[in-house]
């Protein structure tokens, strides 16, 4: 068989167990020493005949993070070693996502309905929803809006 057909083969055995960018699927076939016209052929293919697609894996990525609780800026964070482009981040992270509903929900998950009246109470709240990445003005909307009291 020859190299074009390998590599072509491990590409298409990462993408069917999930969405990769393309910097993570030329890394990890570089880690297994093809040669790198052969990988960026290979990805050139692949690209053109949609199995994979940066916009489809931005999108993915955004909405399971979002889901497991994480806000915008961890997600963006996580995002860039991915060699994704910073243009293609912010415009699924600007998306038609609600992150203070998001927050809100992170925040009775952990602490309950019930927003505290204690200072420092209601900082170590702020301060995990800060960790989970979510902006300061999504943290004080979960803390000013009524419907959460």
């Amino acid at each position: 068989m020859s190299e074009l057909k390998d590599v072509e083969k491990v590409a298409l055995n990462l993408l069917a167990r999930r969405e990769h960018s393309q910097a993570e699927l030329k890394n990890k076939l570089r880690l297994r020493k093809f040669d790198e016209t052969t990988i960026e052929s290979v990805l050139t293919h692949l690209i053109e005949n949609d199995f994979q697609s940066d916009d489809r894996f931005v999108e993915m990525y955004v909405r399971m993070r979002s889901r497991l609780g994480y806000g915008p800026r961890r997600i963006a964070q996580e995002l860039q070693p991915r060699g994704v482009s910073s243009e293609l981040i912010n415009q699924y992270l600007t998306g038609d996502l609600d992150w203070v509903r998001i927050a809100v929900h992170v925040r009775q998950k952990r602490f309950g309905r019930l927003i505290p009246t204690d200072f420092k109470e209601q900082a170590k709240q702020k301060h995990f929803l800060h960790y989970r990445g979510f902006t300061t003005d999504q943290i004080k909307a979960v803390f000013n809006d009524d419907d959460n009291r």
